[in-house]
């Protein structure tokens, strides 16, 4: 089975929804991506039904097109239930898997619930953080088909949506100048044409103001927002602070 599997990446990024990751940390995936690393995205569901699809291969489409706008190497999207997604034994499994097959040295999924939009995102958080465990597990061979355990290095949230402007709990927050690839991440979320339909231009407009207030608070003109489970150290203070 080792023998089999494809190059491990660099990063994972796991969202409910197609969108969901684009919508938050598209311009730091495309940056990664010009940087040399590798970079899958995993979709919990096909976000199907959704009022403005004409269903699942549509989606499926437009996924494919925004991941190729990124440059990810990677992209996948899990049989799990759109509007009806749970934290359940057979989903950490499924993410699991996915984990276990690439992979990668850092995942980065959902901080928290969205008030006022989908429940799957809560849902989501704790999936997440399950399925990084679980694929750790040893003598678990049945449940993961035979795939070697892996440990994740590292764990990075994001945060989704507009409503707020609290952070969840985390033990610290940065910044990643995507000043490059700003306009990369809305030509990938534009390529959701069934999502984000000219009636729907405020979000980009919402967008690019909560891009330019976080960009501007670390001293970039466009930043996406980070949240770190573990507290953030260096051993060299004046890089750190004066990049």
């Amino acid at each position: 089975m080792t023998s089999e599997l494809p190059e491990p990446l660099h990063v994972l990024a796991v969202g409910a929804h197609p969108d969901d990751v684009e919508i938050a940390i598209g311009g730091t995936l495309a940056r990664l991506v010009r940087q040399g690393y590798r970079v899958g995205m995993v979709d919990l569901t096909d976000g199907e039904p959704t009022p403005g699809s004409p269903g699942p291969e549509v989606r499926l489409q437009e996924a494919a097109t925004a991941a190729r706008i990124l440059g990810v190497q990677v992209r996948e999207t899990l049989d799990l239930p759109n509007r009806r997604l749970f934290d359940t034994h057979e989903a950490r499994l499924a993410l699991g898997r996915v984990i276990r097959r690439h992979r990668p040295r850092i995942v980065i999924g959902l901080a928290t619930k969205t008030p006022l939009a989908s429940p799957d995102h809560q849902q989501a958080v704790q999936l997440t953080d399950a399925a990084i465990f679980y694929s750790r597990l040893s003598k678990w061979d049945e449940q993961f088909d035979g795939l070697p355990v892996h440990m994740v290095q590292k764990q990075l949230w994001y945060p989704l949506g507009f409503a707020s402007l609290e952070l969840p709990p985390c033990a610290g927050h940065f910044v990643v100048d995507i000043g490059e690839t700003f306009e990369t991440k809305l030509q990938a979320i534009r390529a959701y044409a069934t999502q984000f339909p000219p009636t729907k231009d405020r979000l980009f407009r919402t967008l690019e103001a909560q891009n330019r207030f976080y960009g501007g608070s670390a001293g970039f003109e466009v930043g996406e927002l980070f949240l770190s489970t573990h507290t953030l150290g260096t051993r060299d203070l004046v890089a750190q602070v004066c990049p």
